[in-house]
């Protein structure tokens, strides 16, 4: 088992991939009493159409089978795997995303039999069309609650904006339309390409013995057997030139005041490896010092009217996309958007004068990335796997350390060009004429 030692937090990460391919990750943690874990497979919803290395066809899938899937899995002939972690006094999750989708405990006790319920439920599928239809109206009521949330409106609108025609641009959980289209054939074909245990990672924080949970897991995953199947080629449609951005959309609702949301797209394909994560870190840099809470500039547009504590941004790193969305709710829907991209046009002077704001900026970030460690779920949901070659949160501190302001803006001049923003407002209806 690799060891990998962060010798300045006094942090171990033990490791190991099994021989059916899985990724563990184990992070004992002393004067603890909780265990957290995350099973996650590197597969979300861009993933509805992909291909493998065998016959190289594209296989396409109604929108939102991967979130049906996550709802599906906890379902088994016999029991359900939300009862099971309860009767263990555990609480369990889970989520999927653009690009995986995580299965989640925490407990402070019956930490082995917890490990292996997370293992089992997920590495044994079980769908009937019976149960797979009752799911369809389940799942329609949760989209149609989604619809009803102007937020979740203003930020698919702004997604959909930035990746027209493309995955990113869907709902993670698909349409009432397209979910109507799942068959518990789909189900299971979808899973046996993705759920594989080489496209998966097993991530255990908190009070554990890290010998005794690796035996306890290799122990479990020599009693299965796994089919041997193609390499999956993932679809990385999002991130490229063939879709120009919709420079504009609005929604008009009844609601007493608009929402604005100011979306950029990178373009630049993401650094390999840990660069990556020094990318998206000099990224957070940067707009922390244009807008942050503590910027001269976020001051101006508080003291002035145009903002509230609602106005935020938000940077999403992803196989195959980033972006970042700038929002908040305004009376002055006209004025904040302008205001915005006028910063945005000038980011990198106003950044470039800020040296000493950004030293203290590091050091914000540094504090807030070691408060960050006495939170288990933060060490575990930090891991991105693959997409940063597996950095942890303690990786984040040293490249935080070792960032200049010359990275920052790099990143930012990169990042930021004309072409690449786009605008999406959720209007009152008595407001537009």
């Amino acid at each position: 088992m690799k060891i990998i030692d962060y010798p300045n937090f006094e942090e171990k990460v033990y490791q190991k991939i099994l021989t059916n391919g899985l990724t563990v990750n184990l992070v004992p943690k002393v004067g603890f009493h909780k265990i957290y874990a995350s099973f996650t497979v590197d597969y979300g919803s861009v993933d509805s159409a992909f291909m493998t290395l065998n016959d190289r066809k594209v296989k396409n899938n109604p929108e939102g089978v991967a979130h049906f899937l996550e709802h599906k899995l906890f379902e088994k002939a016999d029991y359900d795997a939300f009862e099971l972690f309860g009767q263990l006094g555990a609480d369990s999750n889970a989520f999927t995303s653009y690009t995986k989708t995580s299965y989640l405990f925490s407990t402070v006790e019956n930490g082995k039999k917890c490990i292996e319920t997370l293992l089992d439920f997920v590495q044994s599928p079980y769908f009937t069309t019976e149960s797979v239809e009752k799911e369809k109206g389940i799942i329609a009521q949760e989209i149609k609650m989604y619809n009803d949330d102007y937020n979740w409106r203003l930020y698919s609108g702004i997604v959909e904006n930035l990746y027209p025609n493309s995955p990113l641009s869907k709902d993670i959980a698909g349409t009432v339309e397209s979910i109507q289209r799942i068959s518990a054939k789909d189900l299971y074909d979808c899973y046996h390409a993705f759920y594989q245990p080489s496209n998966m990672d097993l991530f255990v924080v908190g009070a554990i013995d890290p010998v005794e949970t690796i035996n306890w897991i290799e122990e479990n995953q020599k009693q299965k057997e796994f089919p041997v199947v193609s390499q999956i080629i993932h679809s990385k449609s999002m991130i490229n030139d063939k879709y120009d951005i919709i420079p504009y959309r609005m929604l008009e609702v009844t609601t007493s005041r608009a929402k604005v949301a100011v979306g950029i797209r990178g373009n630049v394909e993401l650094p390999a490896g840990k660069n990556g994560l020094k990318y998206k870190i000099a990224l957070n840099l940067g707009m922390y010092l244009l807008m942050g809470e503590s910027s001269e500039e976020y001051n101006e547009l508080y003291d002035e009217g145009l903002i509230d504590d609602s106005f935020d941004y938000d940077i999403s790193v992803g196989r195959g996309y980033h972006f970042c969305v700038i929002s908040g709710e305004t009376s002055h829907a006209e004025e904040l958007t302008k205001r915005i991209i006028d910063l945005l046009k000038t980011a990198n002077n106003l950044i470039n004068s800020q040296t000493a704001e950004f030293l203290l900026a590091k050091k914000e970030f540094i504090g807030r990335q070691i408060q960050s460690m006495n939170s288990l779920e933060g060490i575990a949901n930090r891991y991105e796997g693959n997409l940063f070659a597996g950095a942890m949160s303690f990786d984040a501190v040293e490249i935080l350390e070792k960032i200049e302001l010359k990275d920052v803006l790099k990143a930012m001049n990169e990042f930021i060009e004309p072409d690449n923003v786009s605008v999406y407002q959720v209007l009152p209806k008595e407001d537009v004429n």
